[in-house]
């Protein structure tokens, strides 16, 4: 029995079955070998062989600055030293404060502003374009424009702070307004990349889900948290788990603009982790502090995907 749509197609003959070339499996494993091999080349090289010499010179006592000195295996005593730290540990306080304010910052302009901008109204592309260009800057030129902006004395914040009746504030001067000085740069530079995804994931919500909510009679505050978000929710946690590592490990940012000052209050760990390395050369300290480092965000990248591959299978 011919099955339907497929009745004029011809029959494929005993002898054509016969001659019709076989692809062999051996030698589609080795056209693949070969396309991935530069790849593989290049991740080996730059990523495989650092990453193990990390783990390596965290072992030691070791500086880079002294090749003729011999290494000297200490085992776990470069993260006995770190770990028993209180400047460390007061380090990490201060990374955990600026990592929750900033990324809290950002989701809160990225979210309000995504939703806004996901109607579709006259000038809504100019808008969207314009508020991409932070973002496409680098960030220590964002450090640097942030600084004389900042500025106690000739800085435009201050000048405009005065305009509307406030005193100005020595920004880069004590400890609390240079936390706030990092945070609102971090988050002008930044608040776009969430803006971007939060836009795509909410602009990918069903329109039907909508129309039935409105035949409901929803308010916009119940679709908005109980359809928009929810549906968005993989995608947005994508972008506080990208939010949350680059936060995490913010460097250059606070060399440019704060120069982990007033004194060392405003130093993150991967500031302290700078120093170490570039300034005084410890390298099996830094080296350990690396692999520290390292295995936070590995922890924070697991718990986020696993809670996303959760999330996936509740929604399948």
């Amino acid at each position: 029995m011919a099955v339907e749509g497929k009745a004029d197609l011809p029959a494929m003959t005993a002898t054509e079955r016969a001659i019709r070339p076989r692809r062999d499996p051996l030698s589609d494993r080795l056209i693949l070998g070969l396309f991935l091999a530069p790849s593989l080349v290049v991740l080996l090289s730059m990523v495989a062989y650092p990453f193990v010499s990390l783990i390596y010179y965290s072992f030691l006592r070791f500086s880079i600055l002294r090749p003729q000195v011999p290494a000297e295996a200490v085992g776990f005593e470069n993260y006995a030293f770190l770990l028993s730290d209180p400047d460390l540990w007061s380090r990490f306080v201060f990374t955990g404060q600026f990592v929750f304010l900033s990324v809290g910052l950002q989701f809160l302009l990225g979210i309000t502003i995504a939703y806004i901008l996901q109607r579709d109204f006259r000038g809504r592309d100019v808008i969207f374009t314009a508020l991409m260009l932070p973002m496409m800057l680098c960030p220590i030129v964002v450090g640097f424009l942030w600084r004389y902006m900042l500025n106690s004395e000739w800085g435009v914040v201050n000048y405009l702070l005065t305009l509307v009746g406030f005193a100005k504030l020595d920004w880069l001067g004590v400890t609390q307004n240079a936390l706030w000085a990092v945070v609102i740069a971090d988050s002008w530079m930044w608040t776009p990349f969430v803006i971007l995804l939060a836009t795509a994931a909410f602009r990918g919500v069903p329109k039907t889900i909508y129309e039935a909510a409105d035949i409901d009679g929803a308010s916009a505050a119940f679709r908005f948290f109980m359809v928009t978000l929810p549906l968005s929710a993989p995608i947005l946690f994508i972008a506080l788990l990208l939010r949350l590592i680059d936060t995490f490990k913010q460097y250059d940012l606070f060399f440019a603009l704060t120069g982990g000052g007033p004194g060392s209050s405003t130093e993150t760990v991967s500031f302290a982790l700078g120093k170490l390395a570039f300034s005084y050369f410890y390298t099996g300290e830094a080296s350990a502090l690396a692999v520290i480092l390292l295995l936070i965000i590995i922890g924070l990248s697991l718990i986020f995907v696993r809670y996303l591959t959760k999330l996936g299978r509740q929604r399948g």
